[in-house]
Parts: C-alpha cells; sequence; structure tokens
C-alpha cells in the first residue's frame, strides 16, 4: 500500500482532501485549445459545463483563457482577463467548489483570485513571469507547478533530454525552492511533470512509468493526460474527443502509483476510474 507524504492542500480559503483521488475538470475558454477549444467561450456555455463537472464530482474546476497546446501563441492579459473573469465570477456565485486559474501571468492570477479564484495553476513552474509567486505568497493561493520546457510555441520543437526525469526533477525542486523562498507555504504546493510539454510521447511513457517518484518532493502530485497526443498516438486516433479510453488507463495507472490530483475533460468517467483504482490499491469497499 503507497503512503502519501501529503493528503491535503490548501488554497485560499479552502482544503482540498485528498485521501482519495481529487479530479479537477479542465473549463477552457478560449477559441482555440486543442479538443474542446471554441466551445465555452460564452459566459453561460462555461458556466453550465462547470456546474456540469460539480454535479458529476470534480473536486476543483480549472479555468483557463489562453491555449497551451503545442504551437500555440500568447494572448495578452487583457485578453486573457477579458475571458476568465466572467466565468469565475458565474461559477463563484453558483458554487463553493474550489476554482483554480489556469495562467502563467502574474497580472491574470491576481485578478482572479480577486474574483473568487482559490489556486493557481502555473504551468511554466513560476519560470514565465518572475511575479508569480509574490502573487501566490500574497493572496495564500494554492499553487501548481508544473515542468515545461519553452513556451508552448515552441515547446515541441526540441524534446531530448541527456535525462528527462533528471531534468524535470531538478526543474520542480527549483519551482518549489523559489515559491518557497517568495513565502508560499508548502502547504499550498503542488507538482506536476507536464505531460505532453516539451517531452517526446516516449518521454511522456517514460515519466508516467516513474510517477511514484515524484512524491520525493512531499508535495501532491498532479497529473494532466486527458486526450493527448501521445495517447493519440498509442491508439492511432486523431480525434482528441475518441481518447477517453485511453485517458482513463494513465488515470487508473496514476492511482496506483499515489497520484492524487487528476486533471481531465471528461470528469464522470475519470472520477469513476479513479475511485476504482483507488479501491483496489487500498483494498476498501468505501
Amino acid at each position: 500500500m503507497i503512503r502519501l507524504p501529503v493528503q491535503q492542500l490548501h488554497g485560499r480559503d479552502c482544503l482540498l482532501d485528498l485521501s482519495r483521488p481529487c479530479i479537477v475538470g479542465v473549463l477552457n475558454v478560449t477559441p482555440d485549445s486543442f479538443s474542446d477549444g471554441g466551445h465555452f467561450t460564452a459566459p453561460q456555455a462555461a458556466l453550465k459545463q462547470g456546474l456540469t463537472m460539480v454535479q458529476e464530482g470534480a473536486g476543483l474546476l480549472d479555468v483557463g483563457g489562453e491555449s497551451t497546446r503545442p504551437g500555440a501563441l500568447a494572448v495578452s492579459a487583457d485578453e486573457e482577463l477579458a475571458r476568465v473573469l466572467p466565468v469565475i465570477e458565474a461559477l463563484r456565485r453558483a458554487t463553493d467548489l474550489p476554482i483554480s486559474i489556469d495562467t502563467s501571468k502574474a497580472l491574470v492570477a491576481r485578478e482572479a483570485i480577486a474574483a473568487g479564484a482559490n489556486f493557481i495553476n502555473d504551468i511554466s513552474g513560476l519560470s514565465f513571469d518572475s511575479e508569480m509567486a509574490t502573487v501566490a505568497a500574497e493572496t495564500s493561493a494554492g499553487l501548481f507547478l508544473m515542468h515545461t520546457r519553452g513556451r508552448p510555441e515552441v515547446m515541441q520543437r526540441n524534446t531530448e533530454y541527456a535525462s528527462l526525469r533528471d531534468e524535470v526533477y531538478i526543474s520542480l525542486q527549483r519551482s518549489i525552492d523559489d515559491a518557497l523562498a517568495a513565502g508560499v507555504e508548502k502547504k499550498r504546493l503542488a507538482v506536476d511533470p507536464g505531460i505532453g510539454f516539451g517531452k517526446s510521447a516516449l518521454g511522456n511513457l517514460e515519466l508516467l512509468h516513474h510517477l511514484d517518484e515524484l512524491h520525493c518532493f512531499g508535495c501532491p502530485v498532479l497529473l494532466g493526460t486527458s486526450r493527448k497526443s501521445f495517447i493519440g498516438r498509442l491508439l492511432q486516433q486523431d480525434d482528441p474527443l475518441e481518447r477517453l479510453s485511453g485517458t482513463l488507463a494513465t488515470v487508473a495507472l496514476g492511482v496506483q502509483q499515489g497520484v492524487q490530483l487528476f486533471r481531465v475533460h471528461d470528469v464522470r468517467p475519470a472520477r469513476e476510474a479513479a475511485m476504482v483504482a483507488w479501491a483496489i490499491r487500498e483494498k476498501k469497499l468505501t
């Protein structure tokens, strides 16, 4: 039985119980995300989708206003704020469920927290904006630190590493150190190996094979594999919407290795797969 170092994650004005798997529902309010771009750009559509994910058992909603798919171009902070703030405000009025803002811009993070978000999900691990750690510390937000190599528009141009796992772990430790130095409490930190961000398909498989090693940081682990291209390659499935079965396999294997948070588009099936895997791992019915 896996003994997890941490079973709680603190956010601004909230606490996530991670004694069982927590499903993070993806809510992209962008026109160009790789699998659901344009579906939820209208605030009412986004609110409806967010509340559907709440009903399906999400433990956290992750709202993003800038696509981070490979090759995606950056948008301005003003554009990103125009996309996410109405959605976060509407969700906050409608539900008490914790919300994270998926951004690498400190200004966007600060405004999103003021609008009601509880966590910051920074794909850059604090490397794109030097003020991000300060915002997290000053707002008492929870902070997801992910590994990537370069910004989305260039990150897949170089996926060769002398030692992929070593580079990912060194980078994540640097992100943790930077957060702590800025005053973020460790109880507010989680790490994400960044599946699909500056990695080859084989590199993604290597990281997935060794997810248990990420517990060395003493932080909860977030895994984001939902509908990603390496799954499409394995299944010979070009349509991201047809990659659910592959996604659920990664969720179950992640649970087996002690991953506690799963960022997915399909909340209900991911939650069901995670809970069955958890029951097998823990040998518990409830």
